[in-house]
């Protein structure tokens, strides 16, 4: 069993930055890649980027590209998301995964956060 607790949420101001990150905790190399998704109301949960165990692969969804980054602390077993130039198109719930593998859709990855709520102004 992996356990995920995603923290450093809030509301910020567009073109501000924020830190996102997710304590893990049980199991975790059989379950080796990480990853971040997020949700709006009403939307479908969208992928947002991926590592793998190693911190040397990486994966982002287009619209996120140049501004977000994504790395791991395996010593810590926290994985982290550097958010820049927010948009309010960011405002959603983000989660963090574990899987044996990386993905773009929800159901290639085995754990879940309870998430973490992103709000960004206008």
């Amino acid at each position: 069993q992996v356990q995920l607790v995603e923290s450093g949420g809030g509301l910020v101001q567009a073109g501000g930055s924020l830190r996102l990150s997710c304590a893990a905790s049980g199991r975790t190399v059989r379950e080796p890649g990480m990853g971040w998704f997020r949700q709006a109301p009403g939307k479908e949960r969208e992928f947002v980027a991926a590592i793998s165990w190693s911190g040397g692969g990486t994966l982002y969804v287009d619209s996120v590209k140049g501004r977000f980054t994504i790395s791991r602390d395996n010593f810590k077993n926290t994985l982290y998301l550097q958010m820049t130039s927010l948009r309010p198109e960011d405002t959603a719930v983000y989660y963090c995964a574990a899987g044996p593998v990386l993905g773009t859709t929800p159901s290639r990855w085995t754990y879940w956060g309870q998430g973490t709520q992103v709000t960004v102004s206008s």
